[in-house]
């Protein structure tokens, strides 16, 4: 569970970017969802650490979860679709990785640029994976423009992870797996920003909700 402080320090980072709104309310689903899931992964990195150690940046955004009540929302609507194997692209600290273990995926892969984070989602889903022992879990350290989209993966997230350069170069990566394996992909797309992009490329959206300004999330299909 994480200090008291983490969650103060959270909210004011959302007050003073977002507004007090937004902010009160994601703090109360962090509360919550932290305490429900067991794990660790409140807060906001802007990747300044990254940049020291010379890793690029300017095609990225700043790492901040997913809310809770947003994700599990978007779960329920895609439970019955017979997902396979859930890849989180940009997948920070593994909660949207750990969230899907609970509602039913056995197979979950994320993919993160920063080592750190990797690190944190490892333990994350170390965590979830004592309450549900047939969890198949993998984190890869790797950029998401050179990263080969599995065969079998069937149900995509991101949470507007880097711009329209990088979302480009991922949607000719999962387009190239599309071909080579043809199947239904879902693709949820929190903070939608680059929506035409996919939508260009042949995906079709299939769902849209949105509780507040920055609170929204699409999914997408392809088959």
């Amino acid at each position: 569970m994480m200090k008291p402080f983490t969650f103060i320090k959270y909210f004011f980072y959302l007050a003073f970017n977002w507004n007090i709104k937004i902010a009160a309310h994601i703090l109360s689903q962090e509360i919550k969802g932290e305490k429900k899931y067991g794990i660790n992964t409140t807060g906001a990195d802007e990747l300044k650490s990254l940049e020291k150690k010379g890793i690029e940046t300017d095609h990225s955004t700043i790492y901040m979860p997913a809310s809770y009540d947003l994700l599990e929302e978007i779960f329920v609507q895609i439970k019955n679709a017979g997902h396979k194997h859930f890849l989180d692209i940009g997948c920070g600290k593994g909660r949207a990785l750990c969230v899907a273990a609970h509602h039913g995926f056995n197979k979950v892969t994320g993919i993160d640029f920063s080592k750190e984070f990797c690190i944190a989602a490892e333990v994350n889903l170390a965590i979830t994976k004592q309450k549900f022992s047939n969890l198949q879990y993998k984190v890869v350290n790797n950029d998401a423009f050179y990263f080969e989209i599995p065969n079998d993966v069937d149900c995509i997230f991101m949470f507007n992870p880097f711009d329209d350069v990088i979302l480009n170069g991922v949607a000719e990566n999962i387009l190239e797996s599309f071909e080579i394996n043809p199947r239904t992909i879902t693709l949820i797309y929190v903070n939608p920003m680059y929506k035409e992009e996919l939508l260009e490329v042949g995906f079709k959206q299939i769902y849209h909700t949105q509780k507040m300004k920055y609170l929204e999330a699409t999914v997408f299909e392809m088959k």
